[in-house]
């Protein structure tokens, strides 16, 4: 009897875990088949190109590169006694930054120093002598020669001692320092990479239309993608001659930075180059604007699906961007719900 009740039960418990199994079964489907009913159609909203118009002021994108940037070479061959900068200290021009061994370079000059003023007060007896043509003219001339001679060496002495003592050539911020104390320096051997970014150069690269409204000397406003929206001054200081094989045109805009150089060398920037004169624009939102500015896309909707497109901008101000080619007026844009599309989707207008 007991033996019946025990199998009756087993029974019971594996009825209820496979009803259990079933129900969630069940469930897990009508989840996915929601799911898959909402994949079908993703809720967007739809928009089109326009045509407006809109003034000539056009924004470029470029990176900020240093008013100064160098490599320091030695000119002098010891072994580094003193290494007074490192990597990320500041200097200013003159300011030590190695000193090499100079013991022999001094010994030299002392010995340089001695020949000089031996041959200059050989030089004023022989003068004294030829007046009284005491010596012949030969050897009159061989004592200026030496003369000259040694204060030659002598120049040349103190210079070698000199480069001993090796100081920044710029002012700015030591970027990569390559020596330590002990190392033996050559002729040619690399100490520091120093640059200035107490201003900066912003390269950009604008279209054969935009660079007949820039101007050497113009003002205009600068911003650092990477920053907090924080605007600096630029003055144009360079407009190429010739365009590059994509048939932009190189403008160099140099601007100041902050006291703290908030700007550093490399980052992205934006300058906005004024114009008070107005065009016919195709403009979408730039909500609308798949990526970055840089490698821009949009999804065109054809057919209640979704597809993108890349496509090329040309000015871009707060709220719209100007659509140089890639879609046509009259195509639907997606502006709003790219998060949840992928190529070919089903879409919905909101």
């Amino acid at each position: 009897m007991k033996k019946l009740i025990y199998i009756v039960v087993v029974i019971a418990i594996l009825g209820a875990i496979g009803f259990k199994l079933m129900s969630n079964k069940e469930q897990m489907e009508a989840k996915a088949a929601v799911a898959e009913i909402k994949s079908d159609a993703i809720p967007v909203t739809i928009t089109e190109i326009k045509t407006a118009k809109l003034d000539k002021s056009f924004t470029a994108q470029g990176n900020f590169a240093p008013i100064q940037s160098l490599t320091l070479l030695s000119e002098t061959q010891g072994q580094i006694q003193t290494v007074a900068k490192r990597k990320g200290d500041k200097v200013k021009a003159g300011e030590l930054l190695v000193q090499v061994e100079n013991n022999t370079m001094a010994a030299d000059l002392a010995t340089a120093q001695s020949n000089a003023e031996k041959a200059k007060r050989d030089l004023e007896r022989f003068e004294n002598l030829a007046a009284g043509d005491a010596i012949t003219k030969r050897q009159l001339e061989d004592a200026r020669l030496a003369a000259k001679s040694t204060q030659g060496q002598l120049v040349a002495a103190r210079q070698r001692l000199n480069k001993t003592r090796i100081t920044a050539p710029i002012s700015g911020e030591i970027n990569e320092i390559y020596v330590e104390v002990g190392s033996f320096l050559n002729p040619g051997t690399k100490l520091y990479d120093i640059v200035n970014v107490d201003k900066l150069k912003l390269k950009v690269k604008v279209s054969e239309s935009e660079v007949l409204l820039v101007e050497k000397g113009a003002k205009v406003i600068v911003k650092a993608d990477a920053g907090s929206g924080q605007e600096y001054e630029g003055t144009v200081t360079a407009i190429a001659a010739q365009a590059d094989p994509t048939l932009k045109f190189d403008v160099e805009v140099e601007v100041k930075n902050a006291a703290n150089n908030n700007l550093r060398a490399g980052m992205y920037g934006t300058a906005f180059f004024e114009a008070a004169e107005q065009r016919d624009a195709l403009l979408l939102p730039r909500q609308a604007i798949v990526g970055s500015i840089q490698n821009p896309s949009v999804y065109v909707v054809k057919d209640q699906k979704a597809y993108l497109r890349q496509v090329r901008v040309g000015t871009v101000t707060q709220d719209q961007v100007e659509i140089l080619d890639g879609v046509q007026p009259g195509e639907q844009i997606v502006q709003s719900g790219q998060i949840n599309l992928r190529e070919g989707m089903k879409v919905t207008a909101l």
